[in-house]
């Protein structure tokens, strides 16, 4: 399985990238993207990937705006501590 994560805290990306490999060691990293604009980027060109996983607030705003200026076919699991975006995910 081939995953993106969208996460701007280096810990926190990492922390899930470890407990993904845990879970199934044969699960591959395609790309950790920090901000709107570098995952917009990222989507324009690259759809080679299975499950993405997102932070909802980003340091550059939240992570739907990713998905309003790009489709992408792959499911999106939303992470956050903030429960106000539940409904929007």
């Amino acid at each position: 399985m081939k995953v993106v994560i969208i996460e701007d805290e280096l810990l926190t990306a990492e922390d899930l990238q470890d407990e993904l490999k845990s879970i199934n060691p044969n699960i591959e990293i395609v790309a950790t993207l920090a901000t709107i604009e570098e995952a917009v980027d990222f989507f324009k060109v690259r759809q080679d990937f299975d499950l993405i996983f997102s932070d909802i607030q980003l340091g550059d705003g939240q992570s739907f705006e990713i998905f309003k200026q790009v489709k992408v076919k792959a499911p999106i699991i939303f992470c956050t501590a903030y429960n106000q975006y539940a409904l929007e995910a």
